[in-house]
């Protein structure tokens, strides 16, 4: 049987990745930060975005839909952009190419989120060092749905 293995196009170099895909970082976000912003969120349960929001709803978390575009996303109600969301936001999790990263990155800096989360091949180092700069959390490169699902079984007995 021929297997054929994913091929990504980027990824993280590997100087960031013990920086930015930290377990112990990975495991303080999933567990400690249950409102998740998804921006660059699509409505189209195909896509990646709309699969990883709606597995984040199913295990308890908050998601609050990002998209310019829509007004409701998965039942819940969408904002235009992360300074339009009237209450706190823990994790802004990036859906979004890695040139459209930094004014999302300045706006989860200035809504005072604790954390942003970009997903696999949003790699922007300079956004990720910004974040850094102002006492965010940073993930990069990695796939929340996954890794919480990491953490989870991790738990487990």
């Amino acid at each position: 049987m021929n297997v054929c293995p994913i091929v990504r196009p980027v990824s993280l170099p590997d100087e960031y990745k013990v920086r930015w895909q930290d377990p112990d970082t990975i495991k303080k976000i999933i567990q400690e930060y249950k409102t998740i912003a998804v921006v660059g969120i699509s409505p189209k349960p195909d896509r990646a975005s709309c699969h990883v929001a709606n597995y984040l709803l199913l295990h308890g978390f908050t998601v609050i839909p990002v998209n310019p575009r829509e007004t409701e996303v998965l039942g819940q109600k969408c904002y235009p952009s992360l300074e339009e969301i009237p209450f706190p936001v823990g994790v802004v999790d990036i859906f979004r190419r890695p040139d459209m990263v930094m004014p999302i990155v300045e706006a989860a800096i200035k809504i005072r989120a604790k954390a942003v989360w970009m997903q696999f091949d949003v790699i922007n180092i300079e956004a990720g060092e910004l974040a850094e700069k102002n006492g965010l959390l940073v993930v990069m490169d990695k796939c929340i749905k996954i890794e919480h699902g990491d953490v989870v079984r991790k738990k487990a007995p």
